[in-house]
């Protein structure tokens, strides 16, 4: 069997962690692996049932990616077949369009030697998807705050987190566009004040290694919790049942449908079983912060 040219490892993400809306993105140890070999036209092969109504040829994200990257640098990418392994849920709220769109220009960067810097890569990557938080956890890995407004981008990493993850998987899927139909399109000033309040305060204890204020905060959201989580199963029964538990802070993965609790290091397989026992509606997984974004990787 023919080896593959290289093969690129991007990710899952969760975004927001509450009050951080839009600009917060966190790197999670599950993966999306994509296989680049030489072909005649564009075939994407995808492992696995859940990915099997994905599109196969040049329509598909990655693809798609990939040839806006080669056209903002005036230059054309020959096909190829990419085999898609991954253990990322599909339409979760785990970052899964962004990790398509990072791996993408990690596959355009090294086909066609642009020599692209994380921010380049964010930058576009924020463009595609229309905001930075997935993206930039996706690429760059660990805990990004990022500031994409009118094409004006600024990113930060904040030091790699030292807790444990457990995403409640439902078994329904979720579009991001659809959750976004449940937030309103204004909020009054006082409002917006106090979710801007526990948004730094959280951003700033996670900077600290403080996950107790910091899991505190993240259950103060104002932007988007409140509109989404009728959308979630049993939500505030589950975040009661973490706080019992002694759980940092539970809040929706993204626009959801799943859920992100933050627990200390080496619980997270212990309070999954709980978890999983107690609200058999959900699957959890029991993960960690992933401390490195997307790669490429070559047989020696």
């Amino acid at each position: 069997m023919e080896a593959p040219l290289f093969t690129v490892v991007v990710p899952a993400t969760t975004a927001n962690l509450g009050p951080g809306y839009d600009s917060v993105g966190m790197a999670l140890s599950l993966y999306m692996t994509v296989e680049v070999k030489e072909a005649l036209k564009w075939n994407v092969h995808y492992e696995g049932e859940e990915y099997a109504g994905l599109a196969t040829d040049d329509t598909n994200l990655i693809v798609r990616t990939i040839q806006d990257v080669a056209g903002r640098h005036g230059k054309e990418v020959r096909p190829h077949t990419l085999r898609v392994i991954s253990d990322i849920p599909l339409g979760k709220g785990l970052g899964s369009s962004a990790t398509a769109i990072a791996a993408g220009i990690e596959i355009a960067n090294e086909l066609l030697d642009l020599s692209l810097s994380p921010k380049e890569k964010v930058a576009i990557g924020s463009e595609i998807e229309g905001h930075s938080d997935n993206v930039a956890a996706a690429l760059l890995g660990g805990v990004t705050v990022a500031y994409f407004i009118e094409n004006e981008l600024e990113v930060v990493q904040l030091p790699q987190p030292i807790i444990g993850v457990i995403i409640l998987v439902p078994p329904n899927a979720l579009k991001t566009s659809e959750s976004r139909g449940f937030l309103p399109q204004e909020l009054p000033h006082s409002v917006a004040s106090a979710g801007n309040a526990a948004s730094n305060v959280m951003l700033t204890a996670m900077a600290l290694g403080d996950w107790e204020l910091a899991g505190k905060m993240m259950e103060k959201d104002i932007f988007h919790e409140q509109y989404r989580k009728p959308l979630l199963q049993d939500f505030d029964q589950i975040r009661d049942f973490c706080h019992g538990l002694g759980a940092y802070g539970t809040t929706i993965s993204g626009a959801g449908p799943s859920l992100f609790v933050a627990v200390k290091e080496g619980k997270q397989e212990e309070i999954a079983k709980q978890l999983e026992k107690e609200f058999p509606y959900y699957r959890a997984i029991a993960i960690t912060p992933s401390p490195i974004g997307s790669t490429i990787q070559k047989d020696a």
